[in-house]
């Protein structure tokens, strides 16, 4: 039976091909860019690993240069464990003793084996059919002895001296994958026991990629309220360091490498987890993403607003109530309202601001909150530093418990609904904003659930 074309798709249908539409600018700003994968032995093991892959396929297809960095512990531990062989830690660093370098060679041979039979599916009815991908590895890490720390002698156990970058470009090239396991080679010809996560660390500073993907344990980190924290800068993670390098060394030396990589170019870092279906594709075509986003250093921080910079945001946002775009905001209103305001602000100059202004609810009514008083310098227009700020506030927003906030706009309505924001009445604000609205503007209003 056919479809009448007249007749309106499913919701769900809908759903999907508006989502669809919303990724195509990450589909073309990801092409031909280079990303670092790193995923740990446990990922491996987790029943979601298949649809990791089909995930990492499915990146591939979309033009986007991969490079797989994966750990190998729990598979080392049950080797040992397998032909008793017990090897100390130190500094939560395994000692790699040459009895037991067989039980990590065989480790990372079989995983690299596994990833190679999973990316080479191609059953029909499944998420591989049809895909030809090619999967290099080989010596492209060199290693050196990590030596006597401490008085302890590590053995086999090393650090990377260097990763071959142009071996690598040229597998890129080809359109190869490459696969890079927690094991490097010296110039003498010996094999050490690496750190996973500072072979993708080094190997993503070295290549100078796009992007670094940890896929952890976690959905990302999250801020003293519980909440997921969508994007920090690399100095914010110290804390978090800090707070896991006992109870949690796996996350730690995740946020070592993201650290690292953050202040050494890799501009964009991105936490999340292995066990949720589906995190890959969320992070990377989706406005909001499924974890923690680390952006690096050069990029100028959002902050809240303080009373030194009112002259700053007069000079911003004078032109813009002069053409009528915003509503006029005196000096002593501002003065008095300069906690509700975020601003971007470099060199001593206001780049951007908005202002968070929660609104009183009525018994039955959900939290909400209205953003205003969005503002770009006319120089930095064509940057990113509006959906910054925005983004700042959402998860001020977020932390208030605010389920739902508001804004009235009447010439950038088409920007806030890139943004996630959907056109409403002016019947759907809470009732009292409903009571301040200006029908004289006839503001559109514009509404986002948190």
């Amino acid at each position: 039976m056919q479809t009448n074309l007249s007749e309106p798709s499913s919701s769900t249908t809908l759903q999907y091909v508006h989502w669809f539409r919303h990724s195509a600018p990450y589909i073309n700003a990801h092409r031909n860019k280079t990303f670092v994968i790193m995923f740990d032995g446990e990922a491996v093991q987790h029943d979601n690993f298949q649809h990791i892959i089909h995930d990492i396929a499915l990146l591939h297809s979309l033009g986007i240069r991969l490079i797989l960095v994966h750990g190998a512990r729990p598979q080392i531990n049950h080797n040992l464990d397998s032909n008793n062989i017990i090897t100390p830690f130190h500094q939560h660093r395994r000692i790699t003793t040459r009895e037991s370098l067989p039980a990590v060679m065989n480790a990372v041979g079989s995983i690299r084996l596994q990833i190679e039979a999973l990316l080479s599916m191609g059953l029909a009815n499944s998420p591989m059919y049809g895909a030809r991908i090619d999967v290099v590895s080989g010596n492209l890490v060199t290693a050196k002895p990590y030596g006597i720390r401490d008085g302890v002698d590590f053995q086999l156990s090393g650090e990377v001296r260097s990763v071959d970058t142009d071996a690598i470009q040229r597998h890129l090239a080809s359109q190869n994958i490459v696969v890079l396991g927690p094991t490097g080679y010296s110039t003498t010809g010996e094999v050490f026991n690496l750190l996973a996560e500072e072979v993708a660390t080094k190997t993503a500073i070295s290549l100078k990629a796009d992007k670094l993907i940890f896929l952890g344990k976690q959905h990302g980190l999250n801020n003293e309220h519980g909440q997921l924290q969508r994007e920090i800068t690399p100095h914010q993670l110290d804390q978090h360091i800090y707070q896991y390098q006992d109870s949690n060394p796996d996350i730690a030396l995740h946020l070592r490498g993201a650290k690292d990589a953050s202040l050494q170019g890799v501009h964009r870092v991105h936490l999340i987890s292995y066990a949720y279906d589906g995190a890959l594709v969320e992070e990377l075509f989706t406005r909001d993403g499924s974890g923690t986003m680390i952006t690096d250093a050069h990029y100028e921080e959002v902050r809240t607003a303080n009373i030194q910079d009112v002259v700053g945001l007069i000079s911003l946002l004078r032109p813009l109530e002069q053409e009528g775009i915003l509503v006029y905001r005196s000096r002593e209103r501002l003065e008095n309202e300069i906690e509700h305001f975020a601003v971007i602000e470099r060199d001593g100059t206001i780049l951007a601001c908005a202002a968070l202004y929660p609104i009183p609810a009525a018994e039955g009514e959900k939290r909400s909150a209205e953003i205003a008083c969005v503002a770009v310098h006319p120089g930095y227009r064509k940057s990113n530093r509006g959906s910054q700020i925005l983004h700042y506030l959402e998860e001020k927003a977020r932390a208030l418990g605010i389920e739902q906030l508001f804004i009235l706009t009447t010439r950038t309505a088409h920007w806030f609904l890139e943004q996630g924001f959907e056109q409403v009445s002016v019947d759907d604000l809470p009732n009292a904003r409903q009571t301040l609205y200006n029908y004289q503007r006839n503001s559109l209003v514009c509404k986002k659930p948190l």
